[in-house]
């Protein structure tokens, strides 16, 4: 029944009762179009969204559905768009669907973002406790212990209550200026509603991407032909990197406060304090926090967070202790980039045991043959696993794993579930040997396997899934990057004859696209523009692009470097392609086999001839500075880089990045759980260094 609305003359109201929430469409403006009366619902829509923000976001209580939120959100949406006069940086709707920006601008923290030293076991543990109490000379010291939360730590400024500034950790002293793609998260408040809170502050947290979110962005990535993401924290890290705002938009994620890294005009004992005056001003705190009087209880709070893990809705990795005093905290200080009033107890990595019905082979864009296991599903992490790598023929040997086995599978670190071994006291004598095949199980050709190589690969070049993998490769993120082009269109475009090799994406017409199944004019038209966009991308995107046999980004770049063009590799020697530095006997040999072939060789001319960057631009050119003519290796996880910002970093100081250690290599950069390459360091005499000894020598 609609009525006449009693202060908004102009406007009908549906009728409800009393307290109820307005949870639909209920307000039908007339045509008169009172700019009052319009101003006052933009303000209540805004109000109602954010209380429904909180509502979900913070009290896990929603009052109303998915679809009637949907619904306010798009009157408001509609409102603004007619009405630009009342736009506001504080809108809900300005947390989607910001212009993409040129480029991330620097953060200077104004309080160092710190790293947390780890500890691995209860003993460690227990040394954390004793040194903090001899340095404090006492016998019994009070912690908080806070769920570490697998996501991306993020800082948010505040001026006057409102989000002004967001920033990743970056290196911990300068950080990446994402204030956009922050904004997208709904449960980060955009103005404060409360009043105590400091006039400028900055609250430190964890951006994180719910499990059940993640599953269900993969289900429909599956759906899509799209490759699934392989865990919730890397989809996390990557929507908070994307250039375009909407793209962050598009993955639901959430962000739980942890601490205060500076306020003006207040003062805290704390961090309990800290956390209870979060949670008052309307940030998200996770509701797992601990107050503890001595070591014992945080002893059995590890305990059961590592056994209950999987209970929750989010990753975790470990549980932060933190000496809950700050006075204490300010009297214990910082060593390097840790402070030495926190550590971090990281859980390990985890296991889970499940039948092996079936090992299967996918072939590569090389044509290497890599197996992989089925299995019975099973929950790992808060994941459900169905398959799990099997790395080579050699593993499987050496490890002795049948079909039919129960199999202990494991995801260190959150990344490719594996295959560690059998059970071999399950085994009821119906386990098969799996042998390799001889043939390609895609086209039938003969397998080969050169000596020293751990890989067997299929032999006839033209074979369908070689075709359909470097396609894949060819247009792929970290190579070309041409948007919209997933495997189903890629397949279909080889079913109906239009490609047979990537030269042809360039010769497709708009008519050709539109032949496409599904394809309209938008998306025709989308697909053209970004084929001939990514005529643009540099000579070492392309050069990686062509999926030469152990050809990474990194080689590309050194062989692009080195090079030039792509007429001059080509007509290399294999000595003239080993004497770049970096590139190694199997690598040189492996390129120029790729370049003596005739059938690369047209590949090559046809992308050439289809405008393709094939040359170093004068933006490539190397910058100088106190690493040039350095070469750099880099091994083991580093705190304050990611592994592109580690790299960046070396090259934008002169010096070049490579992936294996040589004579050739001055540098090996260590940072946690360093590999092989280590010990082969040792072995040649090249010089080390950590992440503090990398910033002082790059000045």
């Amino acid at each position: 029944m609609l009525s006449r609305a009693r202060s908004y003359p102009n406007a009908w109201i549906t009728e409800h009762q009393p307290g109820e929430c307005v949870g639909t469409l209920c307000y039908i403006f007339h045509v008169d179009q009172d700019k009052d009366l319009i101003a006052a619902r933009i303000g209540e829509l805004r109000q109602q969204i954010e209380y429904h923000n909180y509502r979900y976001y913070q009290l896990d209580d929603p009052v109303i559905s998915d679809e009637e939120y949907d619904r306010l959100l798009r009157e408001l949406v509609e409102l603004e768009k007619e009405n630009p006069e009342f736009a506001s940086p504080d809108s809900p709707t300005q947390r989607v669907g910001a212009e993409p920006l040129e480029r991330f601008a620097k953060v200077q923290h104004n309080a160092p973002m710190l790293s947390l030293a780890n500890a691995f076991d209860e003993s460690e543990i227990l040394a954390f406790h004793r040194r903090v109490c001899k340095l404090l000379n006492r016998d019994e010291v009070a912690y908080v212990t806070e769920l570490k939360i697998d996501g991306v730590a993020v800082a948010l400024t505040y001026d006057g209550g409102r989000f002004v500034r967001g920033a990743t950790r970056g290196n911990g002293v300068v950080g990446e200026e994402i204030t956009a793609n922050l904004k997208t998260i709904r449960s980060i408040p955009s103005k404060l509603g409360k009043d105590g809170y400091p006039d400028f502050f900055e609250v430190r947290g964890e951006a994180y991407l719910p499990i059940s979110a993640f599953e269900k962005m993969n289900e429909e990535r599956v759906e899509r032909a799209e490759t699934p993401f392989a865990n919730p924290r890397n989809a996390a890290a990557g929507a908070l990197r994307q250039l375009d705002p909407r793209v962050t938009a598009s993955r639901p994620l959430a962000f739980f406060a942890y601490a205060i890294g500076y306020a003006v005009g207040a003062s805290f004992t704390s961090q309990h304090e800290v956390l209870q005056k979060l949670k008052e001003w309307g940030f998200p705190v996770n509701e797992h926090y601990e107050y503890h009087k001595g070591i014992e209880g945080v002893l059995e709070y590890c305990r059961k967070w590592e056994e209950n893990r999987d209970t929750l809705d989010y990753e975790i990795d470990g549980v932060v202790i933190k000496v809950d005093s700050l006075a204490d905290q300010a009297a214990l200080g910082n060593v390097s980039r840790d402070p030495r009033w926190a550590i971090s107890y990281k859980f390990p990595g985890q296991l889970a045991t499940t039948r092996l019905l079936e090992i299967k082979i996918n072939v590569g864009r090389t044509g290497a043959l890599n197996p992989y296991a089925v299995l019975e599903p099973v929950q790992l992490a808060g994941v459900t696993i169905r398959t799990a790598t099997l790395h080579n023929e050699d593993d499987i040997r050496r490890k002795d794993i049948r079909e039919g086995d129960v199999v202990i599978v494991k995801r260190a670190g959150d990344v490719i579930p594996q295959v560690v071994g059998p059970v071999r006291e399950k085994r009821t004598g119906e386990e098969k040997e799996f042998r390799y095949p001889a043939n390609c199980p895609v086209c039938g050709a003969p397998v080969v396997r050169e000596k020293d190589e751990a890989m067997a690969y299929c032999s006839n070049r033209q074979c369908p899934a070689q075709r359909l993998e470097s396609l894949k490769h060819f247009v792929s993120q970290g190579a070309m990057d041409i948007r919209g082009l997933g495997p189903q269109t890629i397949e279909k475009l080889i079913e109906m004859g239009l490609i047979k090799d990537a030269g042809d994406l360039y010769r497709l017409s708009k008519e050709d696209i539109g032949r496409l199944p599904g394809f309209k004019e938008k998306s025709v038209e989308n697909l053209f523009n970004a084929i001939q966009a990514s005529k643009n991308q540099p000579f070492a995107r392309v050069l990686f692009a062509l999926g030469i046999r152990h050809v990474g980004e990194s080689i590309a770049e050194l062989l692009a470097s080195h090079f030039r063009n792509v007429d001059a590799l080509m007509s290399a020697t294999e000595e003239e392609i080993l004497s770049v530095n970096g590139i190694g006997p199997e690598i040189a040999r492996s390129v120029r086999n790729f370049f003596s072939t005739e059938e690369n060789v047209e590949l090559v001319q046809k992308l050439q001839a289809a405008g393709l960057r094939m040359e170093i631009g004068p933006e490539e050119e190397q910058q100088e500075g106190p690493f040039t003519g350095k070469t750099f290796v880099i091994t083991g996880t580093l705190e304050g880089f990611s592994r592109k910002e580690v790299k960046s970093y070396i090259e934008e100081r002169g010096g070049k990045v490579t992936s294996s250690v040589s004579g050739s290599t001055d540098y090996l950069v260590v940072g946690k759980d360093p590999g092989s390459k280590l010990a082969r360091a040792r072995e040649l005499g090249t010089k080390t260094l950590d992440e503090d000894g990398l910033r002082k020598l790059g000045g």
